[in-house]
């Protein structure tokens, strides 16, 4: 098991396998750690050669390609400040997030860089295909950069707006990684399957976690659950990383008895595991510990349930991981009492550095810690309502915001909204989440207008936004209710949508 130590190093050096073992299985055949750390230095050393100053961002737009898993340490090795653009992806948010970042270098393919439009890319931004950074010769050296040193930038969706940057250090990246592989008990001959966007917080930790522990990462792009399980066959897979629907679709799916008793590790995120997933996949995977956990890329992740708890607990969040101070705070700032509802609060080391650019929201989320906190300084305000039992355990109650989480992802109803009054098909637009057993909430636009332009509106919004954003329904009104203030009530219409 990785020990706890509470030393934070730089993200870099993270690759701690023997240099013979696999660190990296894909259809091209196996990379040691040996081979593993050529390939980041040799990529560090090309990224420094491009005329970046240090703390310059540069951008990836890939699949889960070799060069996509080695550049988060790469671009830390170079000095530079990583920002993953989530593959899925259409060219607007890429857009956003390559003019949000101030992104110097765009790594990407060349099909991709096709759809976009000249002024989607910054005048500042260069864009180049990943085949032109080697991944063999000589390399630099691992660097020596400080823990608070920005090291990453991943891009989340909130309630409102466009996707903001949620900033992480070195020390975030490193005491992240070290905290899971020890709750998560991975060693060395442990394999990985990487099915999770490597933009994501909790899917970037599937890469950095195995490789601390010394243990194998086999990244996959699928389409289908058949695709998951035969590459859990072909690579022997121990361990899978999911969110709820992808454990919907996998139980769904047919799974040689063999195959399935090939995981001994499941871990959840993304959304709450309901008792009857829960009761699903300890019958479909026996030999599996199943890791309820919880968290948000402001503070990476914040609790996991012991698996020895989880069948008479399905309904729990757990406790706080190591290294994480998980308080629940009533509205006057002090502590709940056991059974009291409070906002959930995350202190401590893995606590990010704010938004990037962004000081008014950074004010908001990110605020001192509670007096009756162990650790000082700043603490994140999850807007997350929460309350902790006699038994020690968190129990999830709701969200403040009105965020939608829909088959793993965040998605801003300000973003989908702003989508669909951009063609003019619409006068006015609430979009709203709603209960789904696959998706964990479906995405709802309820719309002003008659109705006739709804075909030419999807096939639009097909164009601008990716798959998990486009609205599983519409509902056309001749006019949406407003509160006495003037402004939609969305109150309202969420009530008459749900009931």
């Amino acid at each position: 098991m990785v020990p706890l130590d509470p030393v934070p190093h730089p993200i870099d050096h993270v690759l701690r396998g023997v240099s013979g073992d696999a660190a990296l299985i894909d259809r091209a055949g196996a990379w040691t750690f040996a081979e593993m750390e050529e390939a980041v230095g040799a990529s560090a050393r090309w990224l420094s050669g491009q005329g970046l100053g240090p703390g310059e961002r540069v951008a990836t737009w890939l699949p889960k390609t070799r060069r996509s898993c080695i550049m988060p340490l790469a671009a830390a090795r170079a000095g530079l400040i990583h920002v993953p653009i989530n593959p899925l992806l259409r060219r607007a948010q890429v857009a956003h997030i390559l003019a949000d970042s101030g992104a110097q270098l765009l790594v990407t393919q060349g099909s991709r860089a096709g759809t976009l439009e000249p002024t989607d890319v910054p005048t500042a931004c260069r864009v180049v295909d990943e085949a032109e950074m080697p991944l063999r010769g000589e390399g630099l050296p691992p660097s020596e950069a400080m823990p608070d040193a920005l090291a990453a930038i991943l891009y989340t969706s909130g309630s409102t707006g466009l996707p903001k940057g949620v900033m992480l250090s070195h020390a975030n990246l490193w005491l992240g990684a070290i905290s899971v592989a020890h709750y998560l008990q991975l060693v060395p001959h442990d394999r990985v399957l990487a099915v999770l966007p490597l933009s994501f917080d909790y899917g970037q930790n599937q890469l950095l976690s195995a490789w601390a522990a010394g243990a194998a990462v086999a990244p996959l792009d699928y389409l289908t659950p058949r695709d998951v399980v035969k590459a859990v066959e072909r690579v022997g897979a121990t361990t899978l990383a999911g969110v709820p629907p992808l454990w919907v679709q996998l139980l769904e799916a047919e799974w040689p008895a063999e195959t399935a008793a090939r995981l001994k590790r499941l871990t959840n995120s993304g959304g709450a595991l309901t008792p009857r997933l829960v009761r699903g996949l300890r019958e479909r995977f026996p030999a599996a510990d199943v890791y309820a956990m919880y968290g948000l890329t402001e503070a990476f992740r914040s609790t996991y349930l012991d698996p020895a708890l989880i069948d008479a607990h399905p309904d729990a969040m757990g406790r706080a991981i190591p290294f994480a101070e998980v308080m629940v705070v009533r509205a006057d700032g002090e502590r709940a009492d056991a059974g009291e509802p409070g906002e959930l609060v995350h202190a401590g080391p893995l606590v990010a550095q704010g938004y990037w650019h962004d000081p008014e929201r950074t004010a908001r989320r990110f605020r001192p810690a509670p007096a009756f906190a162990e650790h000082g300084g700043t603490a994140v305000w999850s807007g997350d309502t929460v309350v902790e039992g006699e038994d020690g355990l968190l129990r999830f109650v709701g969200r403040d915001d009105e965020m939608i989480k829909s088959a793993g992802n965040r998605i801003s109803p300000a973003e989908v909204e702003a989508a669909i009054l951009s063609g003019g098909e619409a006068a006015e637009a609430v979009a709203l989440g709603v209960a789904d057993e696959r998706l964990g909430q479906a995405v709802v636009a309820v719309v002003a207008g008659d109705g006739s332009a709804e075909e030419a509106l999807r096939t639009r919004l097909r164009r601008e936004l990716p798959n998990f954003m486009q609205p599983t329904r519409f509902e056309w009104r001749p006019s949406l209710p407003r509160n006495p203030n003037g402004k939609l009530d969305r109150a309202a219409i969420r009530r008459e949508v749900t009931s």
